[in-house]
């Protein structure tokens, strides 16, 4: 089988392509032919090193899949070969074959192509798990979302709509507001424009957002954490402008609010059963049509550096996807 690998700390270009013996399933696990594997920006990270996880080389990246069950090991009884599955590993999906532990695998409905089944679990299943667990966001209240028109912040604001909330998307051209705005967001805030500060102060009658969903980090999470209204609820999801802000902690006290982190990533870990649940009904919500599961571009794995390279300049407004 093909696979993409990172022998070394490099960049996109550095990433090479070997023939790789074919995997065999071990004891509960399965075998699972790569139809589509998705990228995100923290890829671009853990190839160069930058990332909190830090695999043994040589690995593949992605980190999310959706294939067919080709064979299982010893004791798996939650799938069979044959079945049209999806799944996340912290990476290596970036390959024709992979084998992972059954109880990684989520079903997929019939009417669920690959492409969009592997984009959504990553970008999905922590805009799901930020907003309905770690927020407790409620119908009505204002969410803002930071990055609007990435991968992960589409899919907030289509979660959040589906959740019931006034989504306000923010982001840096009027071409990224207008997608988002055609995915469920009511208002958009250009911060290339205007000031994010004062522009998301004059939401929910000038209170400010109740919740706000920050995937970008940087200069952006200050002024929006300073926008917060009284009692609301930050939550930070990732720093994909490269620097990790230092807050003055007087903020959370003056306005009773609460900064909370998501990591996703560990929570899947720990609660595998909860995370098929939340992946489960992201699934069916795609497949009847309230999800969009956006896609910017699909690549080959030949063409693996230049996917990433889409991440890394954020030119992508949607899913990066690889067709093994």
């Amino acid at each position: 089988m093909k696979a993409v690998l990172c022998t070394r700390y490099c960049g996109p270009d550095d990433l090479e392509i070997r023939d790789l013996p074919d995997p065999v399933a071990g004891p509960g696990e399965a075998v699972v032919r790569v139809r589509a594997a998705a990228l995100n920006f923290f890829d671009t990270l853990i190839i160069a090193g930058k990332y909190q996880v830090k695999p043994t080389f040589p690995f593949s990246p992605a980190a999310e899949f959706a294939g067919e069950v080709e064979s299982v090991g010893p004791g798996v009884t939650t799938v069979s070969a044959g079945e049209r599955v999806a799944g996340n590993v912290s990476y290596g999906a970036a390959r024709e074959k992979l084998a992972v532990a059954a109880d990684r695998l989520t079903p997929l409905p019939d009417t669920l192509d690959f492409d969009r089944a592997a984009g959504l679990i990553v970008t999905y299943g922590t805009a799901l798990y930020a907003l309905r667990n770690r927020a407790q966001l409620r119908p009505g209240e204002t969410l803002a979302v930071l990055g609007a028109a990435g991968g992960v912040g589409l899919a907030a604001v289509e979660i959040g709509k589906l959740l019931g909330a006034h989504v306000v998307a923010c982001a840096s051209s009027a071409e990224k507001l207008a997608l988002a705005q055609r995915l469920g967001a009511e208002a958009g805030v250009n911060y290339a424009k205007e000031d994010l500060k004062d522009a998301l102060r004059r939401l929910n009658g000038g209170q400010g957002p109740d919740v706000i969903y920050d995937p970008v980090g940087g200069a952006a999470t200050e002024p929006a954490l300073r926008a917060l209204a009284w009692g609301g609820r930050f939550l930070v999801i990732g720093f994909a402008a490269g620097e990790i802000p230092k807050l003055p902690l007087n903020l959370p006290l003056l306005k009773n609010c609460d900064i909370r982190g998501v990591y996703w990533g560990a929570w899947t870990e720990r609660d595998r059963a909860g995370h098929r649940a939340n992946l489960a009904e992201i699934f069916q919500w795609c497949a009847q049509g309230n999800l969009s599961a956006h896609v910017h571009a699909t690549f080959s794995l030949e063409q693996t550096a230049q996917a990433l390279h889409a991440l890394a300049d954020r030119q992508a407004m949607g899913k990066v996807i690889l067709r093994p």
